[in-house]
């Protein structure tokens, strides 16, 4: 079989203007960028608002492996697979950060005959959006430092009389706001800024600072769960960066860098378009992980393509205890649309991996035992995946779980795989999917499940209501959402949550950020545990995304390369094309 970048460029792609106004977009709704991408105009949601809102799929997973389990590769197939079907069908994927691009996973197209195309323009820097999340971020950043140094050189009575602005008193010990790149680099965690030479303070005040990855922006959080340009503006604003001397909150509205802020980002609140190897209009918009954030696409594009198409397919990032918790619990409730379907990826491989028979990190060899046939690896490891079939039931979404075939598999495995799910007592569809080596032909079975599971009303429950108290949503999503038997929440995290509630914060949502690899916050407990705590060490506030991030575990928002990592294998040729990107 061809690899991934040669069955892409073999691919006879449609030029994106036929793709878009296949899709329903008019002329002026969409502006290409270049034969194969082109940016959506907001300006279609004020037309479309009134079509009938269509079926949103959204895809997940079992608890993730080194190995991949063919997220991406299922939401493309299956979406190819309801175009085979004849249905009205669109897909909406995040933007790959650089970070895993050159990190660990390589790109995040999908793969196969299921994937975006181009790829090469999907993975390395597409339209910019990623590029505009960060200039605006560090905008923010610069901002903070030159008022610190500006008010604090002369004292405060004399910037209120040399600027006519009043002095926020910034609490340099109290700065919450990094500095972001799009790039895993471990050394940034930790930085100084401001350093002068002896006797100096030309370069500003000296302290300590750091840096996160672009996809853990409160800005990129902000881009995928924004309704459109106002609020976009509005959610910019309420973006807490600092404290003052006194404890205060300050934004970036009192820093007046709201609006140069929401300039910035100004074009990448537009939807990117591109399309399948298949033709399916495929939304590209914004890039959160599920580990680090609420790790979902935007709404936006959900909003476009479901008054554009009888079915949405969209992914949630990693397992369901990470992207579809967050999409149901944070995104659903932010946008009033809840999935109408849920698919479930599960591999033999990732399975028996799950089983806890198996210890393997990222970058080591597998195992061959793993592609042979183990019952007892395979039975243990099926509680995983039972554990998120119960997870997804949990909030009244309809199950289809999708065994993603690889060529190692054996048919007495898949078959067996397959009879245990349909033992279950849930109401729970399963079908083996070919999508990798056949697109969408190898994916329709799959997709009548879904559309079959798509008929089914949906009684959406999620874990928790914003009105409840920070500390009730937390509870709720640990001992609820991943059946932990205890929240311990660090010294820090008590004293910040007291300030959350001082401040008037109680309203906002929660997002976890822990390990993928695991359903508790260690990833080393694999399958289905139970009788574990969830220690939170830290509370970090995002008020413009409208949500508070609990840190747990040692989880980082800064990732750091590996010692083989991706970017060794990319090259150009001699033709200058890229090699190496899968």
């Amino acid at each position: 079989m061809l690899s991934d970048i040669d069955i892409c460029r073999s691919a006879k792609l449609l030029p994106i203007e036929h793709v878009a106004t296949q899709s329903g977009l008019l002329n002026d709704e969409f502006k290409t960028q270049g034969p194969h991408k082109a940016k959506v105009s907001l300006n279609a949601l004020s037309r479309l608002k009134e079509n009938k809102t269509g079926k949103l799929v959204l895809v997940t997973a079992i608890t993730p492996t080194p190995l991949g389990e063919g997220k991406t590769v299922t939401t493309i197939g299956l979406s190819q697979g309801l175009k085979q079907l004849g249905r009205s069908v669109m897909a909406c994927i995040r933007q790959p950060s650089m970070g895993p691009v050159f990190g660990v996973k390589g790109g995040a197209a999908g793969g196969g005959y299921s994937q975006v195309a181009p790829m090469e323009e999907l993975n390395l820097h597409l339209t910019g959006d990623i590029h505009a999340v960060t200039a605006a971020h560090n905008l923010a950043a610069a901002a903070i430092d030159a008022r610190i140094y500006h008010e604090q050189r002369n004292g405060y009575a004399d910037f209120e009389a040399r600027a006519g602005l009043k002095a926020l008193k910034i609490d340099p010990q109290n700065v919450i706001w990094k500095r972001v790149v799009d790039h895993n680099d471990r050394a940034l965690r930790m930085v100084t800024v401001g350093r002068n030479e002896v006797s100096k303070t030309i370069n500003g005040f000296e302290r300590e600072d750091g840096f996160d990855i672009s996809a853990a922006s409160e800005l990129m959080a902000i881009l995928a769960l924004a309704s459109d340009i106002k609020d976009l503006r509005a959610r910019i604003g309420r973006i807490v960066v600092a404290y003052s001397i006194d404890g205060h909150p300050i934004t970036t509205e009192d820093l007046q860098v709201a609006g140069a802020m929401a300039v910035s980002m100004k074009d990448a609140i537009e939807p990117t378009m591109m399309q399948t190897l298949e033709g399916v209009p495929t939304l590209i918009h914004a890039g959160p992980f599920a580990n680090i954030a609420h790790g979902n696409s935007s709404i936006i594009a959900d909003n476009i393509a479901t008054k554009l198409s009888d079915f949405t397919v969209t992914e949630g990032g990693f397992g369901s205890d990470m992207g579809f918790e967050k999409a149901c619990n944070i995104k659903a409730q932010a946008s009033g649309k809840a999935p109408d379907c849920a698919v479930i990826v599960a591999t033999l491989r990732g399975l028996k991996a799950n089983s806890g028979l198996y210890d393997f990190k990222p970058g080591q060899a597998i195992p061959d035992s793993l592609f042979e046939c183990d019952e007892k690896a395979l039975v243990a490891g099926f509680e995983n995946l039972k554990w998120h079939i119960n997870n997804v039931n949990k909030y009244g979404v309809p199950a289809v779980v999708a065994i993603n075939r690889f060529p190692q598999d054996s048919d007495a495995e898949l078959e067996q795989l397959k009879a245990m799910v349909e033992s279950l007592p849930n109401n729970v569809e399963v079908e083996i999917s070919e999508a990798f080596v056949k697109g969408g032909q190898g994916a329709v079975r799959l997709a009548e499940k879904v559309v079959k599971q798509c008929a089914h009303e949906v009684e959406f429950k999620p874990l928790y209501q914003l009105n409840q108290n920070i500390e009730e949503k937390l509870m709720a999503v640990a001992e609820v959402g991943y059946g932990a038997n205890n929240m311990t929440l660090s010294y820090k995290a008590t004293q910040q949550l007291a300030a959350l509630k001082r401040d008037g914060f109680e309203h906002l949502a929660v997002c976890f950020a822990k390990t993928p690899m695991s359903i508790t916050t260690n990833g080393s407990v694999k399958g289905a545990p139970t009788d574990f705590d969830v220690p939170i060490r830290e509370l970090k506030l995002c008020a413009g995304a409208g949500f508070v991030y609990a840190l747990c575990g040692n989880v980082m928002t800064m990732p750091g390369l590996p010692e083989k990592p991706a970017f060794m294998n990319l090259d150009l040729d001699e033709n200058g094309e890229i090699v190496g990107l899968s």
